[in-house]
């Protein structure tokens, strides 16, 4: 069965105030969409990946997202991150009830479809199960079955709030594009390394200079 994945797209006004270090106020907006449009981008094109449904109040972003091929739902019911996700994985069930449902990290601006599908197979074998970010502290992923609630923990710690939850962690070897979200300017660097999508490597080159090109195997291809 095919996934639905629910991505979160904060105000872009508000997005990525941690990137300072690197981008001023007038920048982040247009990287943090970048990074959504790479990664829904990415995802639609994943084939374990049906649909994509991104959770946010943003119209800009509301509105490109959507011309990607996302579904867009509200951020409701105003409670913070985790209560988006529960409340648009509901959403989701309304109309597809045994449908697996994962929430993605809309900042994966390297996602690969071939890894994010590797990814969601190994997460098919359990009821619920989460894949920590490349820092090792975090959660880029969490998945659940048809039958199951997703009961997210994002936020400070989530690796260990959402293993302590009951969620299986995955262990799962060269899947970095899936791990590597993008909160700093080394996150950037380190994203910038594995090959970005197009909307973020010219964003990334107005910042940074020209991006390096791709490897032989492609951004998408791996």
């Amino acid at each position: 069965m095919l996934w639905t994945l629910v991505v979160p797209v904060k105000p872009l006004a508000r997005a990525k105030s941690r990137l300072s270090d690197t981008a001023d106020d007038r920048v982040r907006p247009g990287l943090a969409l970048a990074f959504a449009q790479d990664t829904v981008a990415a995802a639609l094109a994943c084939p374990a990946v049906a649909d994509v449904a991104v959770v946010t109040d943003d119209p800009r972003a509301g509105r490109e997202l959507a011309a990607l091929g996302a579904g867009v739902l509200p951020d409701e019911p105003g409670g913070g991150l985790n209560a988006a996700l529960a409340h648009a994985a509901a959403a989701v069930r309304a109309s597809r009830p045994e449908s697996p449902v994962a929430a993605l990290n809309a900042d994966l601006p390297a996602l690969r479809p071939m890894e994010l599908a590797r990814v969601l197979k190994a997460a098919a074998q359990f009821p619920r199960a989460f894949l920590p970010d490349a820092a090792g502290m975090g959660t880029t992923l969490l998945a659940v079955a048809g039958n199951r609630e997703l009961n997210p923990a994002f936020g400070t710690d989530s690796r260990a709030r959402h293993r302590a939850s009951g969620a299986v962690e995955l262990h799962l070897e060269a899947v970095d594009s899936v791990r590597q979200d993008v909160d700093t300017g080394d996150d950037l660097r380190a994203a910038l390394a594995l090959g970005v999508g197009p909307h973020t490597a010219g964003a990334a080159a107005r910042l940074l200079g020209p991006v390096p090109p791709l490897g032989p195997a492609g951004h998408r291809g791996a």
